[in-house]
């Protein structure tokens, strides 16, 4: 496993974290406790030390799986982190209900990393403003229940950056990032604009839900049978010293195996300097999205997909 920095904590993080998001179903909406188990625990085994949940996923049992794998000595192992869900917030109070309520379901005395959870104007105008729930975070910090302060993030860049400079202590931010959306949301200028506060900048839906693993057939051809379309993905991300970790919602041990083994193997500014020589075929392995031979503006996603109105713009970053 390879470990990056997590902006300016000083903790070193695994490249891949484990999104409890999507975990193994048994039947419909019924997650494969056994399972998920399993495979959290076989991740932190592999060196993975970074886990994400949520209080909604998997409609509130996804903190309490989590809170399970993590017996028998794995929460020592690994930095936890789960978010507020700020929509179900109506008074101030409620902030220390919420977080003691995760907490026992997680069976810990405290969260690593605690984000306020999918901001956008409204929640950040009504509930962040209003329930002062920046400072609710700062007293849980001084209580011992969270250890760092953070945000996920579902909104325009100017609300990005709106946020971003409303308060000084952000230790980190979790956003949308992928080779399509370079200007979706917080985009490319976020990742750049947070990592330069000194925030880490965790990257959630990396293959844009799984879309990215079956891009078009020209987007295929553009980037070459050397790789799989998953790894060029994750591969593009890794690849920026801005991104302190990657978040995948593996849904079963084959995805599990697939991403343990592109994290091993990935590397920070990887690609050839233009001072170094190298020749258009190699550049084309390496940095294939700079090279996708395709207009500016291209369906990614193939003709049947319901994404198929996404466009790639071939942004050099």
């Amino acid at each position: 496993m390879q470990y990056r920095d997590f902006g300016k904590t000083g903790i070193k993080v695994s490249a891949l974290g484990f999104g409890a998001m999507r975990l193994p179903l048994s039947g419909e909406n019924q997650v494969d406790e056994k399972r998920a188990v399993a495979m959290i625990r076989h991740a932190i085994d592999q060196g993975v030390n970074y886990i994400d949940t949520a209080y909604p996923y998997h409609e509130g049992e996804s903190e309490r799986i989590v809170g399970e794998a993590l017996q028998e000595g794995y929460r020592e192992k690994t930095y936890l982190a789960t978010k507020c869900p700020v929509w179900k917030l109506e008074k101030e109070e409620d902030f220390e209900e919420i977080l003691d309520e995760q907490l026992t379901k997680l069976k810990t005395d405290h969260v690593d990393f605690y984000l306020l959870h999918a901001l956008s104007r409204d929640r950040f105008e009504e509930k962040i403003k209003k329930l002062k729930l920046v400072e609710k975070m700062e007293k849980a910090r001084a209580d011992g229940k969270i250890k760092y302060i953070g945000f996920s993030f579902h909104d325009s860049y100017d609300v990005f950056q709106d946020i971003l400079d409303y308060y000084d202590g952000w230790d980190f931010c979790q956003i949308q990032y992928n080779y399509v959306d370079l200007t979706h949301q917080a985009g490319l200028k976020g990742l750049k604009e947070a990592a330069g506060k000194g925030l880490a900048v965790v990257i959630m839906e990396p293959l844009l839900g799984g879309r990215l693993a079956n891009p078009a057939a020209h987007v295929k051809e553009a980037l070459g049978s050397e790789k799989s379309s998953v790894e060029y993905a994750l591969d593009f991300l890794w690849d920026q010293p801005e991104v302190s970790l990657l978040l995948s919602g593996m849904s079963d041990e084959q995805q599990l195996e697939d991403n343990l083994l592109y994290a091993d193997r990935s590397y920070i500014e990887w690609y050839p300097k233009k001072n170094m020589p190298c020749t258009r075929k190699q550049r084309k392995f390496l940095i294939p999205w700079r090279w996708l031979a395709v207009p500016a503006a291209v369906t990614v996603f193939p003709a049947h997909s319901d994404w198929r109105s996404r466009r790639y713009s071939p942004t050099i970053i």
